[in-house]
């Protein structure tokens, strides 16, 4: 008897956490749509309201209307691109339980940015959906190879070892793929543009192609929160609970390179994003997975979005690509999650 009226509070604490963590769901929410709005409002030309709806609606009269329309596939990509950037990191932090684990520092999307300039001018790949493979295929060799490289020594894959890897790996990847291009004028402009990270060439085309492998991505991905909540106790615990340690990592492993790879198909690669997303997240809902992999993909895609819309109005009438804005907002935070964490203890 004594004991029920404590179960009677912790249930009610609890209810009120989710409570909490509910409304801020919707906030997210509220935040992203309107997010999408000045999307498609705000650029080099700023658009009435009313056009904007008209737009939306499909009728296209005037230069106005026009433009919102060309804005339209662009905010799409934003927010899939985003989301998609949001939950892979969060998932490799999980995986790894590594605070500095993210698709850019990991060198996961310069391995998938590589395989396609290789595809490119040593294959002249020219087929639209050979693009996505090879960015997945490269994201997935790269994934290994850093996760290979930071497990060897004592102590295994820990925090320092597999940023240092992901580091280093980044670097040579990047001088390759200077190295391929440098002799292919032809090939030299595009690649360039496209390695900077941006969405301001979307189309309904590409979304389309890249969109299949996101849905994979994404639904494995939000599968695997249990198993990270699992892993986040450490693989000694996790094996004593009865789970498959090494299925467990290869499956979200999966859906994190799925996401990594398609979104830098479609984008370039971007980074920052899954970096300072899922450490935003924990802010709010905490450490378990089953609520921070839906606020971070909701929260990378309002990030991103964000980050292009600044881009645009901070140089108009020109625009930064949203890779440059994403670096100059993920660079300082990067230092400051080093410095926070003591680098000695990672």
């Amino acid at each position: 008897m004594m004991g029920q009226p404590e179960s009677k509070s912790g249930l009610s604490a609890i209810y009120r956490n989710n409570l909490v963590k509910s409304a801020w769901l919707v906030a997210l929410v509220l935040l992203l749509a309107t997010l999408c709005l000045l999307s498609i409002s705000v650029g080099t030309r700023q658009v009435p309201w009313q056009d904007v709806f008209t737009a939306v609606q499909g009728q296209i009269n005037s230069v106005d209307q026009a433009a919102v329309a060309m804005r339209i596939p662009r905010t799409v990509l934003s927010v899939i691109a985003g989301s998609a950037l949001g939950l892979a990191g969060a998932v490799m932090q999980g995986v790894t339980r590594n605070p500095l684990a993210d698709p850019g520092i990991l060198g996961v999307n310069i391995g998938a940015s590589l395989a396609v300039v290789i595809g490119l001018a040593w294959f002249g790949m020219s087929v639209a959906y050979a693009y996505v493979w090879t960015a997945i295929l490269g994201a997935g060799l790269t994934a290994v190879f850093v996760y290979t490289i930071g497990s060897m020594g004592r102590g295994g894959a820990t925090p320092l070892k597999l940023a240092l890897a992901g580091a280093a790996t980044s670097v040579a990847l990047s001088s390759f793929t200077i190295a391929v291009v440098l002799p292919r004028n032809d090939i030299a402009g595009g690649v360039r543009s496209w390695q900077i990270g941006g969405v301001g060439g979307a189309t309904f085309d590409t979304i389309q192609l890249v969109l299949p492998f996101l849905a994979v991505g994404f639904v494995i991905s939000l599968l695997s929160s249990r198993k990270l909540n699992t892993l986040a106790l450490g693989d000694d615990l996790a094996v004593g609970l009865g789970e498959k340690v090494a299925l467990a990592r290869g499956m979200a492993g999966l859906g994190a390179i799925l996401l990594c790879g398609a979104t830098t198909a479609a984008c370039g690669p971007i980074g920052f994003v899954g970096l300072v997303v899922p450490h935003l997240c924990r802010l709010l809902v905490g450490v378990d997975h089953r609520w921070l992999l839906p606020f971070s993909a909701l929260s990378g895609a309002s990030l991103l979005l964000l980050a292009d819309v600044a881009g645009r109005l901070l140089a108009r009438p020109s625009e930064l690509e949203v890779g440059v804005v994403t670096a100059f907002i993920g660079a300082p935070f990067f230092i400051w999650i080093v410095r926070r964490q003591r680098v000695r203890e990672l």
